[in-house]
């Protein structure tokens, strides 16, 4: 007898197979040819993973600043606000140096004020003249181990970061850009002179910009405080006096281009 189970049904292809569509079949069709549910599940797949992504970068951004302390972030933004005015100021004084030389009656006037300056603030920066002004003075007193030469290099950089104007050891020592940093035999050198402790630093400039340019986590105070074992005192001043001078040197090879 045939078996019932072979018998051939309605619409069944005439070598026996189903014509349902397997599983691959069916997911072929999907890809193709997405229905309307398909396509609202996948937008909102898309939309939870952006979101996922958008909140990854949230938390990295936040993290950046979670561990700092309360009054770290207070320095940190009345540094920001110091630095944002003297930009201002600075952005002023161009303003008005541009107005005097654009003035058809002032020309030569303005011209020659604005020379003269530039020479002041050019000696001022070579270390090749006394100043004086408000400021700081820094005291260093080492413990029971010496100072960390990149400890005192860090502070100088950032002092001049914090647009320091004029800096002086030990009140005889200008240091300027071409200083040179040494760990001599006694100690610390600075352009090849011994620095006796404890090291004592003068710095013209807006006092409350290069206190707070020295203050913030893992700093130069920290450095010097924590891995140093040194004992740092930071005295606002509003008038230092920075007499030492560098002998002024003429350039051997370089000389100004007449074509600018």
């Amino acid at each position: 007898m045939p078996d019932p189970a072979a018998e051939a049904r309605p619409g069944d292809p005439p070598d026996g197979r189903s014509s349902r569509p397997d599983a691959r079949e069916r997911l072929r069709r999907g890809l193709l040819k997405p229905t309307r549910s398909q396509l609202l599940v996948g937008v909102l797949l898309a939309g939870l993973g952006f979101a996922a992504v958008t909140q990854a970068h949230s938390n990295d951004v936040e993290n950046t600043y979670a561990n700092y302390r309360q009054q770290d972030l207070v320095n940190l933004l009345d540094s920001l606000s110091t630095a944002t005015q003297r930009a201002q100021r600075e952005i002023a004084v161009l303003i008005e140096t541009r107005d005097q030389l654009r003035s058809a009656s002032g020309d030569k006037e303005a011209a020659v004020i604005a020379a003269r300056r530039a020479a002041d603030n050019l000696a001022i920066l070579a270390g090749t003249v006394p100043v004086s002004g408000p400021g700081l003075r820094i005291t260093i007193t080492p413990g029971d181990q010496p100072v960390d030469l990149n400890s005192l290099l860090d502070m100088v950089q950032e002092l001049r970061t914090a647009d320091a104007e004029a800096m002086e050891f030990n009140d005889r020592i200008r240091a300027v850009a071409s200083t040179s940093f040494a760990t001599g035999s006694l100690g610390v050198e600075v352009d090849g002179q011994p620095l006796e402790a404890p090291y004592v630093i003068d710095v013209i400039g807006d006092p409350v910009t290069l206190e707070e340019g020295l203050k913030f986590p893992r700093g130069p105070l920290e450095q010097l405080r924590d891995d140093d074992g040194a004992t740092v005192e930071v005295e606002q001043l509003e008038r230092v006096e920075i007499a030492s001078v560098v002998p002024g040197t003429r350039p051997d090879y370089a000389q100004p281009d007449s074509g600018q």
